[in-house]
């Protein structure tokens, strides 16, 4: 009985009675206890390796799928043989004739030069719009603000094609022999361009308030304060805005074919509304290549600026979601 209760006098003694070294010891008994085993950690990381490795494939095969069309319609631009059909992925023979024929027999510069001034005009009004009413919401207290903020909000969310016939009764009153024009389709494309203010609101949020008030001590006005202070700063979400701005009209099928619809001069056709045409049954075996290849010009100087302006593009839209 003697040396039992030896063996479990230590299991029982109380804390207290422990000296230092002893409960160190105690202690780093129990971190070992209680740290994960080495096969565990060894099948967490294999479960992420495995789940990286599994997002990367399925991202490289949509990305293929993606590329596929965008590549067929590259190497059709140059093929030689005519018709919508070809047998082969490739061209039998290759031919820079179509671009020739798109430059020489059919209106596309003209299409091109319609479609680059209602892009420029359109983008310089909405980006004026959206920034104008991002700043004024964002550094501006009236009683209506919030009100105003949730209506616009909830309106934008509403595609526009939705308003597509008011659209167009409206420019018949307003502009009764000029509905049909290029100056209708800036209207259209810039009118309600302030409902996409929330992005360029939350960058507007994280410029510091403080920049504001220094200019007001020294006597500069509100509009003074945003152009000479508050721009300088938003460089990405004004790169942003322009970029948005510039591809929606740039790349708009469903309004200028509404509202171009009947129009006598094909010259004042736009290049997705001329380059549709081409697609129609009577034209499509003639002017298939062709539509390629002025697809392939038509995508080039867009991708261009888009890969040109995709670090601030992304630095406005993280910049806009940090606040709203």
């Amino acid at each position: 009985m003697s040396e039992q209760t030896k063996i479990q006098a230590p299991e029982t003694v109380d804390e207290q009675s422990l000296n230092g070294w002893q409960k160190i010891d105690r202690m780093e008994a129990e971190l070992e206890k209680s740290k994960p085993k080495k096969k565990r950690r060894g099948g967490m990381r294999f479960r992420r390796i495995f789940g990286d490795t599994v997002g990367q494939v399925v991202l490289t095969i949509l990305s293929i799928v993606w590329i596929i069309p965008l590549f067929y319609l590259f190497v059709q631009s140059f093929r030689k043989e005519g018709g919508a059909w070809s047998p082969t992925f490739f061209p039998q023979n290759w031919t820079l004739d179509n671009y020739k024929r798109l430059f020489t027999e059919t209106e596309f510069l003209r299409w091109y030069g319609n479609t680059l001034f209602i892009a420029i005009c359109s983008c310089i009004i909405t980006a004026l719009f959206v920034l104008s009413v991002a700043y004024v919401f964002s550094r501006i207290k009236f009683k209506a603000r919030k009100p105003m903020m949730n209506i616009m909000l909830i309106l934008g969310m509403f595609p526009g094609f939705m308003s597509m016939s008011a659209v167009y009764f409206l420019l018949k009153i307003l502009l009764p022999n000029h509905y049909q024009s290029h100056a209708s389709l800036i209207i259209v494309y810039s009118a309600g361009a302030a409902l996409s203010y929330y992005i360029a609101k939350g960058f507007f949020d994280t410029v510091p308030k403080s920049l504001d008030e220094a200019a007001r001590i020294d006597g500069a006005s509100r509009f003074r304060t945003f152009r000479k202070i508050v721009l300088p700063l938003s460089k990405s979400i004004i790169i942003y805005t322009i970029l948005v701005s510039f591809i929606s009209p740039w790349c708009d099928y469903i309004f200028v074919s509404y509202i171009m619809a009947g129009v006598p001069d094909t010259g004042m056709y736009t290049v997705s509304l001329g380059m549709y045409k081409w697609l129609e049954r009577e034209m499509i075996q003639q002017y298939f290549t062709t539509f390629c290849a002025a697809a392939v010009i038509v995508a080039t100087p867009i991708t261009a600026l888009f890969m040109w302006l995709q670090k601030y593009y992304v630095q406005g839209v993280t910049g806009g979601a940090v606040k709203g």
